[in-house]
């Protein structure tokens, strides 16, 4: 079989996590990761023997990283030319000046949430619209508040139809390690209606969407509140089957010890999972609402690996690899091991 050649160009918090993905994926090889400098991502890359080749992206830094001890293997165009397509998880809008380069070796791309939707042919999600995505160039990915969202509705809107739904989101502020954000000790509210709500009617127009952002000084995750206007009713216990079949959905519950993200990243860490990286959203039961007749629930969203499988099943659609959408996600979540935890349930 042969396997799709693969770069990822940036090797930050979600580049290292791309790498990943796309190294456990059987009918994909990862050719090389691209990065400007010696960061601790890149020294970390060292430490662990380079399992992944390293390319740099600024000729003129090569230096720096040489001075590190860290060994490059050439420059992004060179990647570049290498490759079939290259998932691009550079800094927002670096990735719009790296779209010029993979134009001009007529090579196709994957950006991240962060870039303008102008920078592709596809704002892509592989539940939502995986079909959109076959054979197109240049695909855009939803961010990782909105991937997780867009999964919970997706969910509901195959099965009974979705009118609208409200949101709110209650964002971590920054990374885990991340120092360039000061807020303590305060929540800040965002101007409304939220980009996650836009950016969903922009995936599935035919549901209407608002809601609120606030973001909170944690690191560890975020949490989203919907309500939800179905077209058919629905109870709780009925939602809560459909939530429970969807592969890259966790039922948790407050019995069970999960009481909010710190609980689900911590749990991610004592199965072992590298970083203590969480590929599925969690939905608590306990709440599974309803409001008359609309339903509401919240979500956790692993900010930091949550959209590596929508990246995999992007690889799919673009490269043509799978036409069926049920079929590329399950391969996806099978080379992740998404979905395991519910055989031992």
């Amino acid at each position: 079989m042969k396997k799709v050649k693969v770069g990822v160009a940036g090797y930050g918090v979600i580049g290292q996590r791309l790498a990943d993905g796309v190294a456990l994926q059987g009918d994909m090889e990862l050719v090389g990761v691209a990065d400007v400098a010696p960061t601790l991502s890149v020294r970390a890359l060292k430490e662990r023997g380079m399992p992944y080749d390293l390319y740099t992206a600024l000729p003129e830094k090569r230096k720096d990283l040489a001075d590190a001890g860290i060994p490059v293997s050439g420059t992004l165009e060179d990647l570049v030319q290498k490759v079939d397509i290259m998932l691009d998880a550079t800094s927002a809008g670096v990735g719009a000046r790296n779209k010029e380069l993979y134009a001009t070796y007529d090579k196709k791309a994957i950006f991240q949430g962060g870039e303008k939707n102008s920078v592709a042919d596809v704002f892509f999600h592989g539940y939502a619209n995986y079909e959109k995505g076959l054979g197109a160039q240049f695909l855009k990915l939803t961010s990782c508040n909105t991937t997780g969202l867009i999964r919970a509705v997706d969910c509901i809107d195959r099965k009974v139809g979705v009118e609208k739904v409200a949101i709110t989101i209650i964002r971590r502020v920054a990374d885990p390690g991340d120092y360039h954000r000061g807020l303590t000790n305060a929540l800040q509210i965002e101007h409304a209606p939220s980009h996650q709500a836009l950016d969903l009617m922009t995936i599935m127009p035919h549901v209407d969407a608002t809601g609120i952002l606030v973001h909170t000084p944690v690191t560890h995750g975020h949490i989203i509140t919907i309500v939800m206007t179905t077209k058919q009713e629905l109870s709780t216990e009925e939602a809560l089957a459909y939530f429970g079949e969807h592969p890259r959905i966790r039922i948790v519950s407050l019995a069970e010890g999960f009481l909010g993200n710190a609980s689900l990243f911590r749990y991610a860490r004592d199965l072992g999972n590298p970083r203590g990286d969480m590929y599925e959203i969690a939905l608590w039961s306990d709440s599974v609402v309803k409001s008359g007749k609309d339903l509401m629930f919240a979500i956790n969203i692993p900010q930091e690996a949550v959209v590596i499988p929508e990246n995999m099943d992007a690889i799919r659609a673009a490269m043509q690899m799978q036409t069926d959408r049920i079929e590329a996600t399950s391969l996806t979540n099978k080379y992740l091991g998404i979905g395991k935890w519910k055989e031992h349930a």
